[in-house]
């Protein structure tokens, strides 16, 4: 997942790809303990996801905060 390609999409799209990222590496987690896992380094992909989308959340944000004390 890109940085810019998440930056197109509107703020819902975005938690409901956030939601599935926890969900995901809820169950990479889960993979782990069973020794079922495969791809080890998909955990940290996933993770690494979740930033990305948090940090889009957050300057989105921080940018509607800014607009409302220009008003």
């Amino acid at each position: 997942m890109r940085a810019s390609e998440l930056r197109t999409q509107d703020v819902e799209e975005l938690l409901s790809q956030l939601n599935d990222c926890y969900r995901e590496l809820f169950n990479l987690r889960f993979q782990k303990v069973t020794g079922k896992l495969t791809n080890t380094a998909r955990p940290r992909q996933v993770r690494r996801d979740i930033a990305r989308i948090k940090t889009i959340l957050r300057e989105r944000e921080l940018a509607e905060a800014e607009q409302v004390e220009d008003i």
